[in-house]
């Protein structure tokens, strides 16, 4: 199970990111995979509540990779972080299938207060639902729902739910582009096209 999951990662990997050569390149030298594998076994150790454990495996992934997994948040399969430096992704984060992730992108959490038990129990950061692609920069904040086959340009702030197959740019975010749906849509680097990138400067 863990060498086809394993494959399954390097695929991704190679499928999407055009600087990868091989997959021995992707597992010898990218941070971004080396965090998800760690997450995973963190992960596991936080649902049978060995939470230090979890933690600590969690600080040691930062600190080999600096991109930050909190070892509750949730991850399906199929997830791309490429390059990855100063990522974050918060503490009840879910993330769908087949999803990327680029650099110093967050996924925070927003509450009036974390003091309570309520506040510390429920959901308080997104949910990606699948294929969505966050392009650099981009802060996703708070319990909202990003729709399945979703983009996010560089550096958005975004603290709305986004519909699927639809594009968001700016501060605050907001959609420039919806594509047809389609169950699996075309991969674009850094969730930028050539057209939303006209549109985004006639938004301006």
């Amino acid at each position: 199970m863990f060498f086809k999951r394993l494959n399954q990662d390097l695929t991704a990997f190679c499928s999407r990111d055009p600087a990868a050569t091989s997959k021995l390149h992707v597992l010898l030298l990218y941070p971004g995979l080396h965090a998800l594998l760690l997450h995973r076994l963190a992960h596991r150790l936080w649902r049978m509540h060995l939470r230090f454990p979890a933690l600590f495996i969690a600080f040691l992934s930062r600190f080999l990779t600096n991109i930050e997994i909190h070892p509750a948040a949730t991850i399906q399969e199929g997830l791309v972080i490429d390059h990855g430096s100063g990522l974050v992704i918060g503490e009840t984060t879910i993330i769908g299938k087949h999803c990327t992730l680029y650099q110093n992108v967050t996924l925070g959490g927003i509450a009036p207060s974390i003091n309570t038990a309520s506040q510390k129990n429920r959901q308080r950061h997104p949910h990606l639902h699948d294929y969505v692609i966050i392009g650099a920069g981009a802060q996703v904040l708070g319990a909202i729902t990003i729709g399945t086959g979703a983009r996010i340009g560089a550096n958005a702030v975004v603290t709305n739910n986004v519909k699927p197959h639809t594009t968001v740019v700016g501060i605050p975010a907001k959609p420039i582009k919806h594509t047809p749906q389609k169950t699996a849509p075309d991969f674009q680097p850094y969730a930028l096209t050539t057209d939303t990138q006209k549109d985004d400067k006639k938004a301006r």
